[in-house]
């Protein structure tokens, strides 16, 4: 069977829809929502020094920030032009001058003062730095001699002792390729990207149930399909534009549901600026709420398909698709046991969710030919995250919403090609064009003519805790290379991490800009490198989207505020190489953008055409419209797997709230707005249950401490629609209660929820020194093992 094409970006209707309006009143007038206006306005005011650049970024390139893949002000999705606040709030680190000197070589205690966001409003990094142990400030240091001292420094170490790690910031494939194909060249496997900490359980868990880490469905099938059902995602606050295919999608019939803890008000209601009817009256953007607890969505979906099966004991084929379940899925009768054993009393708790609910959802989707499941990092950031993906494969499987129109899994990408990271093989465990098998590695060391390091890397949370190993341990991590990346403002405990970065020997960090780990010490010595933006890579540069659109875009002449000693990522690395194996340099060097897209193209087949990508506009899907089409899935079979999945116990006693991180008017861990527009929360208030909060005699905006044996949180109540017993705080203020060392197996995305007490502040304070004495924290003061 060919694959079918994607048919390209379609019109929505023009007719208004007043039944779907949240007020008559004009732009929300006196309503908690965001000012789109006043915020474009703030944007072009920043911009002002280098303005005509910020429009050719806007009017030529591709979108790094979310994952929709907009190009220009273009996509594949709908006709017309597209622009989003988040765009806009990322496109200063692309325009900004350098830092002044003064700033650049202060007292590091100065620098300490800064926030992140302070240190990114300070402009880019204007050359190579060093800062050796001991020194008070950061020197000026030539490329010349800092690539020699970090080529000097990996020489001496074994291959495991070193770690490469990419970020999500605008990287494109052709630099992530090169950094995964440059750590093999030099023989380590400790290579990461920043998927380990969003969306790595989406890979693996689809992976086993249908064979392929992906999304199988377009944004194109939202409009039209009769359920789309979003799993712990905030889609309109992560990925602005995307309410413009939920509102086509609305006018087209299309019932959008949401399951989340936090009745979010963005998907609630939101008013499209580029659309004008939304940006008058709004839009009702979800049609029902389901309010499950933190971490008990593999309950919820239990109960869904524990009625189906009760469903087809009275009619068959009632609520299953017996003949695409038949033809094309295997372990249908395991899961039936497994689920009919559930008990409705246990379905119910777990998930927090009436039975009379979840058998209204469960009717819904029993009666609804098409749906498309979208998810996002409140599915992801779990300790059982990939059970909860291969969950959802199970409902999708059981009713076939797979390999269609209008259906379809699809994980929910917040980051401009996070998508491509693992597909050009930045992961210890794939490679590019497949999985770390002796077929694939045979296959790419014949393309790359060397020998791949065959013991395997460690991902990045291992990675870290290995820094603390003792200095003669084989495994000790003793430099580490980072694209970009702040893990003390994306990974539980900062403090642990903190004294992690500070025990390498030499940490690396090629950046655009000082984040807050960017300051923190080293044994010998930390050295900063410039890296260029994506719009000023030579030879332009390609992402992959969601629904796995490779863009390409072009370089952009004309930045007033060149950073002249910038280098593109990819060139670095092939520097890098080169000093630390002269004699085999030809194996890894590239001439220029080309070149890498011709030999992405033959490593990972999926890619085949990336090398044709030439100029603005040009993209094409891997994959086709839709994968695993007719239902023949890339398994050894081409069948699916039903996976019996168990209801997590979560560690939560009685009088105890579960948290759950959640993100406000921010890009990944960059806050570009103190006050939530949508909620009117501030970086430190705690979303409560209103009935929680008075059993505790909390009132709204009174002082509260939120603790347990990781740490303490000091913040304000805010009375919120969250489910009872749950509490939900603002990423990444709230990691320091988040335990280090907890991991989803098959995924490794560390564990980012976690059971706290929650105290009125004055009497937490007042019966400290009885109570609540302090505990030692041990993995603090110990050698990791």
């Amino acid at each position: 069977m060919g694959k079918s094409k994607h048919q390209g970006p379609i019109s929505i209707s023009k007719k208004p829809t007043p039944k779907h309006w949240v007020s008559p009143i004009p732009f929300g007038l006196g309503k908690v929502k965001p000012k789109h206006i006043r915020d474009t306005l703030k944007v072009v005011w920043e911009n002002k020094d280098n303005l005509q650049y910020a429009k050719n970024i806007l009017t030529k390139g591709v979108c790094d920030g979310c994952a929709l893949g907009v190009s220009g002000l273009q996509d594949q999705t709908l006709k017309g032009a597209h622009m989003c606040t988040t765009r806009l709030n990322v496109l200063r680190l692309n325009t900004m001058p350098n830092i002044k000197e003064e700033i650049v070589h202060a007292d590091i205690d100065e620098l300490k003062k800064y926030s992140s966001a302070e240190l990114r409003q300070l402009g880019r990094i204007p050359y190579p730095l060093i800062r050796k142990s001991g020194e008070r400030k950061f020197s000026r240091i030539s490329w010349e001699d800092a690539m020699n001292m970090i080529a000097k420094k990996i020489k001496t170490l074994d291959p495991k002792q070193y770690a490469f790690y990419l970020t999500s910031r605008g990287i494109t494939n052709e630099s992530y390729y090169v950094a995964g194909k440059v750590a093999r060249f030099l023989g380590t496997n400790n290579i990461d990207n920043a998927s380990r900490i969003c969306h790595s359980p989406s890979k693996t868990g689809l992976y086993r149930s249908i064979g392929v880490g992906a999304s199988t469905a377009n944004y194109q099938d939202w409009i039209g399909t009769d359920v789309l059902l979003f799993w712990g995602s905030v889609a309109s606050n992560s990925s602005p534009v995307s309410t413009k295919y939920m509102l086509a999608a609305k006018k087209k019939g299309t019932k959008i549901i949401v399951v989340n803890p936090y009745k979010e008000p963005a998907m609630e209601k939101y008013w499209v600026p580029s659309n004008l009817e939304s940006a008058l009256f709004g839009t009702r953007v979800a049609d029902d709420f389901y309010q499950v607890n933190i971490g008990g969505d593999i309950a919820f979906m239990h109960g869904i398909m524990k009625h189906w099966f009760e469903m087809e004991e009275k009619v068959h084929g009632s609520a299953i698709n017996h003949d695409f379940v038949q033809n094309h899925v295997k372990h249908y009768e395991e899961l039936k046991a497994h689920v009919k054993a559930q008990s409705w009393d246990e379905i119910v708790k777990s998930s927090g969710i009436s039975k009379n609910r979840i058998i209204e959802l469960s009717e819904l989707l029993a009666n609804s030919k098409n749906a498309v499941f979208a998810w996002a990092l409140g599915l992801t950031m779990h300790s059982f995250a990939t059970d909860n993906i291969s969950q959802v494969a199970n409902l999708a499987l059981l009713r076939g919403y797979i390999g269609r129109k209008y259906n379809g899994v699809m994980p929910f990408r917040g980051h401009s090609s996070v998508q491509g990271t693992s597909e050009m093989g930045c992961d210890p465990f794939v490679l590019p064009g497949g999985g770390w098998d002796a077929k694939n590695v045979k296959r790419i060391e014949a393309l790359w003519k060397f020998n791949l390091p065959k013991w395997q890397g460690d991902i990045l949370g291992v990675s870290l805790e290995n820094a603390l190993l003792p200095k003669d341990h084989a495994r000790k991590l003793k430099l580490y290379y980072m694209s970009g990346g702040n893990f003390l403002e994306t990974m539980p405990n900062p403090l642990f991490i903190e004294k992690a970065l500070s025990q390498l020997d030499i940490r690396v960090h090629q950046d655009i800009i000082f984040n807050t780990s960017t300051l923190v010490d080293a044994k010998e010595a930390v050295i900063v490198l410039p890296a260029k933006t994506r719009y000023e890579q030579e030879g332009g540069g390609t992402s992959t989207s969601t629904e796995r659109m490779i863009y390409f875009s072009p370089e952009i002449e004309g930045n007033k505020q060149v950073v002249k000693e910038a280098r593109a990522e990819w060139k670095i690395y092939i520097d890098l190489a080169k000093r630390v194996k002269p004699h085999f340099a030809s194996l890894i060097d590239f001439k220029d953008g080309h070149a890498i897209r011709d030999e992405i193209a033959k490593a990972n087949p999926n890619y085949d055409g990336v090398q044709f990508l030439k100029k603005q506009g040009d993209v094409f899907q891997w994959g086709g419209a839709w994968l695993c089409e007719g239902g023949i899935f890339p398994t050894p079979d081409e069948k699916a797997n039903l996976i019996t999945i168990e209801i997590p116990k979560l560690q939560k006693s009685d009088g105890q709230f579960y948290v759950m991180t959640r993100r406000g008017k921010q890009f990944n861990s960059m806050v570009y707005n103190e006050i939530d527009p949508f909620n009117g929360t501030e970086r430190y208030d705690v979303l409560m249950n209103e009935q929680d909060a008075k059993e505790l005699n909390i009132i709204k905006g009174e002082p509260i401490v939120v603790y347990n044996e990781h740490g303490t949180f000091q913040g304000k109540a805010h009375f919120a629609h969250i489910t009872r017993g749950n509490i939900g705080l603002h990423f990444p203020e709230g990691n320091f209660l988040i335990p280090k060392g907890i991991y989803d197996g098959p995924s490794g995305i560390p564990q980012f929820s976690v059971a706290v007490k929650v105290e009125k502040a004055e009497r937490y304070h007042a019966k400290k020194d009885i109570d609540y004495l302090e505990k030692r924290i041990e993995d603090l003061e110990t050698e990791v093992n």
